[in-house]
């Protein structure tokens, strides 16, 4: 388990991969940088104890904790990330700001 420098979570190679995961899902599917994907990981999970892969987290598949990432919670419910949702109703997730720490990617 090991820090990188995009992840501020401590990460074996198998979670790191699942991360990235994350993070590409919110890139192809809402079309936002790299660096705010990764941000928004950062700012969810830094300090999480995160276990070696698979971790609990690995129950669900990337685009789910994408989903979640990006989008508000609504009555205490977020979407499912279901390929075939319609998720033009949901609002989006202030980005963290761009001073914060969070930020370890150029865009």
């Amino acid at each position: 388990m090991k820090r990188t420098k995009e992840f501020l979570a401590e990460l074996d190679g198998g979670m790191l991969a699942f991360f990235r995961e994350i993070a590409h899902e919110m890139v192809v599917r809402f079309g936002i940088p790299r660096a705010e994907a990764v941000a928004r990981i950062n700012s969810a999970y830094e300090g999480a104890d995160i276990e070696a892969y698979p971790d609990i987290m690995c129950h669900e598949l990337p685009e789910y904790w994408a989903v979640g990432l990006y989008f508000q919670a609504r009555d205490g419910k977020l979407p499912h990330g279901d390929s075939d949702e319609d998720l033009s109703q949901w609002e989006v997730r202030p980005a963290p700001p761009k001073t914060s720490h969070v930020w370890t990617l150029n865009e």
